[in-house]
């Protein structure tokens, strides 16, 4: 684990400096499944609030669903607890600018404690809901398993994990790479900036892959256009701005 002086030293590949003033909150992102698709961005634009625009990469627009495990979470200068702090996530999320700023925007995202889910929910504004989620992992296998009943959506994933991905095209960064987030709550747009060390990917071969998700008019099943895997990075985040 490193600590936070290590953590805010890592800075090279940031696209702009770290945010003034202390961090808020210490999380991990453990055990990543990143799962991108390329969208129409006529599609995208109207579940985006105002003053938020479709970021595009080479004129398409993409969405990603991000499965990992939620560890150690907690205000700074607090403990982690980790029957609220270390829970499985699933996001289902998009990409964004808001004036000329890159991050990301959550059409979706889970919990897969209630706890967990109604204090993130609380603390974050994030509209966190409840699902079912069961992960397993060792050095070989990644099994995922996840029902959000409410929404009828669902993600089956068994993949086994190679190694280390050496390199990463521009896509490869643009889609995991990022340091903003976007949320609306009350028809107020909010950012939280967040920084971490770059994603160490690895190279993955599917076994069986099934899920469903829809978001309006936009289906998002299995094959995806592109996938990821992490053992994930340590995370810092500065408290909720509005833009």
């Amino acid at each position: 684990m490193a600590s936070v002086k290590e953590i805010l030293d890592a800075q090279a590949h940031r696209p702009w400096p770290l945010p003034a003033g202390r961090w808020s909150y210490y999380q991990e992102w453990n055990r990543a499944l990143f799962l991108h698709w390329k969208v129409a961005p006529e599609l995208l634009q109207p579940h985006l609030p105002a003053g938020l625009q479709a970021d595009l990469y080479e004129g398409e627009a993409w969405a990603s669903l991000v499965a990992f495990t939620m560890e150690r979470i907690r205000p700074r200068l607090l403990p982690a607890l980790s029957w609220i702090s270390d829970f499985h996530e699933i996001n289902l999320r998009t990409y964004v600018t808001h004036k000329d700023k890159p991050g990301v925007y959550f059409l979706n995202i889970e919990a897969g404690k209630a706890l967990s889910a109604l204090v993130s929910r609380a603390l974050s504004g994030l509209p966190y809901e409840r699902s079912k989620i069961v992960r397993k992992t060792d050095a070989e296998r990644h099994i995922h398993r996840s029902v959000f009943q409410r929404r009828g959506f669902y993600l089956n994933a068994d993949v086994q994990l190679q190694g280390a991905q050496e390199s990463k095209t521009t896509l490869d960064s643009w889609l995991t790479e990022r340091y903003c987030l976007y949320q609306e709550e009350n028809g107020r747009l909010s950012s939280y900036d967040i920084h971490h060390a770059e994603w160490p990917l690895r190279r993955i071969q599917p076994v069986d892959i099934q899920l469903d998700y829809r978001i309006g008019t936009m289906h998002f099943t299995y094959p995806a256009d592109l996938m990821h895997y992490s053992d994930g990075v340590e995370v810092l985040a500065w408290g909720q701005k509005n833009v």
